[in-house]
């Protein structure tokens, strides 16, 4: 072999050894981690998770309920009964639920923030599931029942699926997810948030009891 060729495979080898280096496999990760964050809803919704875990995307909570923080709602004579149905086509009419606190949610299997602050809203269900004066309502808004059940039943949720079976008030759901809007009693909006948030702060259980008292 000649001067020359040995010269040829050793610069070869270099450059094969320089191309797997960390920093190159390293960028590699990172771009396959990006493309996934991309197109992976799951994986965003992780990765909100992750932010929520260390103290982000919290709840703006009023410290306690006034009515300066609540929104009248269009008086029901004057507007559509607003009504949801669960998976077994009972039929929910929200002008039947005063006395209770309402917790709404709209959300959708593909929503990278619906999916990140399930398990916080899920937790707080837990909460409340055998509390006759809380109502929670899980709101696809694809009105594809199977589909959100089998969501539920996959990550381990107990949260009960609804649809909209009416035309829905902007004041509740504008067309962003998710929203989440929390009724007192009297049927008023107490709270009205669009985007994730960390359902299982506390603040947001203390704030459902002072509106149930």
């Amino acid at each position: 072999m000649t001067t020359n060729k040995i010269q040829e495979n050793q610069a070869a080898s270099f450059h094969k050894r320089k191309w797997v280096s960390f920093s190159n496999i390293s960028t590699v990760i990172l771009f396959v981690f990006v493309v996934t964050l991309f197109i992976s809803p799951s994986v965003k919704g992780r990765v909100i998770q992750g932010l929520m875990k260390v103290g982000l995307f919290q709840p703006d909570i009023p410290d306690k309920p006034s009515e300066n923080h609540q929104v009248a709602v269009v008086q029901q004579a004057a507007s559509p009964e607003v009504l949801f149905t669960d998976d077994e086509g009972n039929t929910v009419k929200l002008s039947e639920q005063k006395g209770k606190v309402v917790f709404m949610n709209f959300w959708a299997t593909w929503c990278p923030p619906c999916i990140a602050e399930m398990p916080g809203i899920n937790s707080l269900y837990e909460k409340y599931k055998n509390n006759d004066k809380v109502l929670f309502l899980m709101v696809d808004v694809d009105s594809k029942m199977k589909k959100s059940t089998a969501f539920m039943k996959r990550k381990e949720f107990s949260l009960p699926v609804y649809l909209a079976a009416s035309e829905m008030p902007s004041e509740y759901f504008a067309g962003s997810m998710p929203t989440t809007v929390i009724l007192d009693k009297s049927g008023n909006i107490a709270f009205h948030h669009v985007g994730g948030a960390d359902y299982s702060n506390p603040k947001v259980a203390e704030f459902i009891n002072k509106l149930i008292k």
